[in-house]
């Protein structure tokens, strides 16, 4: 039978939806980049160096509503913005001492690590789906790791689960914190950004390269790797999310964006010559099935519970709600 015309909605979604994916696969591929031009004594400095590229651009967008943020909006964005800083120190840190296929997926645990966090904040037991989905996930974890056969877990494993762990404690105080409720998306990026800034020139002196040897030592494909981790994965990634949401669902936003551990399992492997073992991808696979079964879990319960709460007036117009994702990455 001859396949029905798409229908205009349905472009309208996938015009949508398409921009979504791609930043999947930009954060996935992220993992790569970054260990392509990273090392142990270069991590601080790198990373300044990102922040320090896309802020100005940023800046140009946000100044007007940064302008109109008050103190209090400006001090829970400069606490988010330490938190951010921690994320990215952990997470450079976890790839320079592990593979991009195991940093993309062993991050991906934020998902589940989330809703569970969520759970015992507001005293709701996980339905046991969700229970099955984060077991399956832990254990899919375990076995990535033992790619090699059966040792103790890498450093960068390590620091890549407490980055899943900070990206958690990140989301919740996002969505919990007063000082930031209704602040603007854009102006409440550019603290972050600015305060990881400052957290990473503090720290620069105690990571080893300065930031202008480690630019003038750079290659040419090195400053392309920089400019795709800074222009890509920080820029870019931004604004498609408050592009997306605005025309899209923050569930559906999320649903797109959870594609990125697979990404990062596909690039390491195919662009990063990178061989998890057969543990490793039968780990992989659990991973992936457990943090996509958790995802969906989660969201029923919510929907669920949404119904059965009555609604609240809201007294004033909500603000634009932002991606319900788990990745704090800009």
């Amino acid at each position: 039978m001859p396949t029905a015309p798409a229908t205009p909605r349905s472009r309208g979604a996938w015009l949508t939806d398409g921009p979504v994916l791609l930043v999947a696969v930009v954060w996935g591929s992220s993992y790569l980049a970054t260990k392509n031009i990273t090392h142990e004594d270069t991590v601080v400095t790198l990373l300044l160096l990102r922040f320090v590229i896309a802020l100005p651009l940023l800046g140009l967008v946000a100044w007007r509503a940064v302008g109109r943020m008050t103190v209090r909006e400006l001090r829970g964005g400069g606490v988010l913005g330490l938190f951010l800083a921690a994320v990215f120190l952990l997470e450079t840190y976890g790839v320079v001492h592990t593979s991009a296929t195991n940093a993309g997926l062993i991050i991906s645990l934020t998902m589940v690590f989330t809703p569970l966090a969520e759970a015992a904040l507001n005293r709701t037991p996980p339905s046991r789906s969700f229970l099955a989905a984060a077991g399956l996930s832990l254990v899919g974890v375990a076995l990535l790791t033992q790619g090699a056969g059966f040792t103790a877990p890498s450093l960068g494993d390590l620091l890549m689960l407490l980055a899943a762990v900070a990206r958690t404690a990140t989301v919740l105080l996002m969505h919990r914190l007063p000082a930031v409720r209704g602040t603007d998306d854009a102006a409440l990026t550019f603290v972050q950004l600015a305060t990881a800034v400052v957290a990473f020139a503090i720290l620069s002196p105690m990571g080893g390269t300065p930031p202008w040897t480690l630019a003038a030592s750079f290659t040419g494909a090195q400053w392309i790797n920089l400019l795709y981790l800074s222009l890509m994965c920080t820029l870019f990634a931004f604004f498609v999310q408050l592009w997306a949401v605005r025309r899209s669902t923050p569930s559906r936003v999320s649903l797109l964006q959870g594609t990125e551990p697979l990404w990062a399992a596909v690039i390491g492997v195919a662009l990063g010559g990178e061989r998890p073992g057969v543990l490793g991808y039968l780990g992989a696979v659990l991973v992936l099935a457990g943090t996509t079964w958790g995802r969906r879990a989660a969201e029923h319960q919510r929907q669920l519970t949404s119904r059965q709460t009555p609604p609240i007036p809201a007294p004033t117009p909500a603000s634009p709600t932002r991606p319900g994702t788990s990745s704090p990455q800009v």
